[in-house]
Protein backbone atom coordinates (compact mmCIF):
# COMPACT_ATOMS: atom_id res chain seq x y z
CA UNK A 1 0.00 0.00 0.00
CA UNK A 2 3.06 2.37 0.71
CA UNK A 3 3.89 2.22 -2.91
CA UNK A 4 0.60 3.01 -3.97
CA UNK A 5 -0.15 5.74 -1.83
CA UNK A 6 3.13 7.30 -2.72
CA UNK A 7 2.31 7.10 -6.46
CA UNK A 8 -0.82 8.46 -5.86
CA UNK A 9 0.84 11.48 -4.06
CA UNK A 10 3.30 11.94 -7.01
CA UNK A 11 0.54 11.75 -9.49
CA UNK A 12 -1.37 14.28 -8.09
CA UNK A 13 2.04 16.92 -7.68
CA UNK A 14 2.33 16.12 -11.59
CA UNK A 15 -1.39 16.09 -12.42
CA UNK A 16 -3.51 18.36 -10.34
CA UNK A 17 -6.89 17.42 -9.38
CA UNK A 18 -9.29 20.09 -8.28
CA UNK A 19 -10.76 19.57 -4.92
CA UNK A 20 -7.64 17.04 -4.00
CA UNK A 21 -6.27 17.63 0.06
CA UNK A 22 -3.03 16.34 -1.84
CA UNK A 23 -3.00 19.37 -4.12
CA UNK A 24 -3.96 21.78 -1.16
CA UNK A 25 -0.70 20.69 0.70
CA UNK A 26 1.13 21.15 -2.31
CA UNK A 27 -0.33 24.85 -3.32
CA UNK A 28 0.10 26.03 0.21
CA UNK A 29 3.77 25.16 0.28
CA UNK A 30 6.52 23.39 1.93
CA UNK A 31 5.35 25.67 5.17
CA UNK A 32 2.20 24.31 5.22
CA UNK A 33 3.15 20.49 4.56
CA UNK A 34 5.94 20.90 7.42
CA UNK A 35 3.48 21.87 9.62
CA UNK A 36 1.00 19.36 9.20
CA UNK A 37 3.75 16.97 9.67
CA UNK A 38 4.73 18.20 12.57
CA UNK A 39 1.03 18.03 13.84
CA UNK A 40 0.62 14.66 13.15
CA UNK A 41 3.71 13.84 15.05
CA UNK A 42 2.73 15.12 18.07
CA UNK A 43 -0.48 13.71 17.55
CA UNK A 44 1.09 10.56 17.17
CA UNK A 45 2.67 11.09 20.71
CA UNK A 46 -1.02 11.48 22.13
CA UNK A 47 -2.24 8.57 20.78
CA UNK A 48 0.77 6.58 22.26
CA UNK A 49 -0.08 7.70 25.35
CA UNK A 50 -2.90 5.91 26.03
CA UNK A 51 -5.51 6.87 23.18
CA UNK A 52 -5.53 2.98 22.39
CA UNK A 53 -4.08 0.69 19.14
CA UNK A 54 -6.52 1.75 16.87
CA UNK A 55 -6.30 5.82 17.50
CA UNK A 56 -2.21 4.96 17.04
CA UNK A 57 -2.74 2.90 13.94
CA UNK A 58 -4.86 5.90 12.33
CA UNK A 59 -2.60 8.78 13.39
CA UNK A 60 0.72 6.83 12.42
CA UNK A 61 -1.36 6.51 8.88
CA UNK A 62 -1.81 10.45 8.73
CA UNK A 63 2.07 10.53 9.62
CA UNK A 64 2.95 8.50 7.36
CA UNK A 65 0.34 10.45 4.19
CA UNK A 66 1.63 13.42 4.93
CA UNK A 67 5.41 12.51 5.29
CA UNK A 68 5.04 10.96 1.72
CA UNK A 69 3.55 14.41 0.77
CA UNK A 70 6.79 16.20 1.96
CA UNK A 71 9.25 13.93 0.19
CA UNK A 72 7.31 14.12 -3.05
CA UNK A 73 7.47 18.33 -2.17
CA UNK A 74 11.32 17.62 -1.90
CA UNK A 75 11.29 14.86 -5.59
CA UNK A 76 12.46 12.09 -3.20
CA UNK A 77 11.13 8.99 -2.96
CA UNK A 78 10.37 5.71 -1.38
CA UNK A 79 13.43 4.42 -2.60
CA UNK A 80 15.71 7.01 -1.53
CA UNK A 81 14.71 6.27 2.24
CA UNK A 82 14.92 2.75 1.38
CA UNK A 83 18.38 2.94 0.41
CA UNK A 84 19.03 5.27 3.72
CA UNK A 85 17.57 2.43 5.90
CA UNK A 86 19.97 -0.34 4.14
CA UNK A 87 22.62 1.79 4.62
CA UNK A 88 22.03 1.87 8.05
CA UNK A 89 21.83 -1.25 8.85
CA UNK A 90 24.47 -2.51 6.47
CA UNK A 91 21.82 -4.30 3.65
CA UNK A 92 22.50 -4.67 0.41
CA UNK A 93 19.54 -4.26 -1.90
CA UNK A 94 19.40 -7.55 -3.96
CA UNK A 95 19.55 -7.40 -8.34
CA UNK A 96 16.20 -7.48 -9.58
Amino acid sequence: MFEELFALIQDRKANPQPGSYTNQLFSQGEDKILKKVGEEAMEVILAGKGQGKQRLVEEISDLFYHSFVLLANYDLTLEDIDAELRKRHGVRREPS
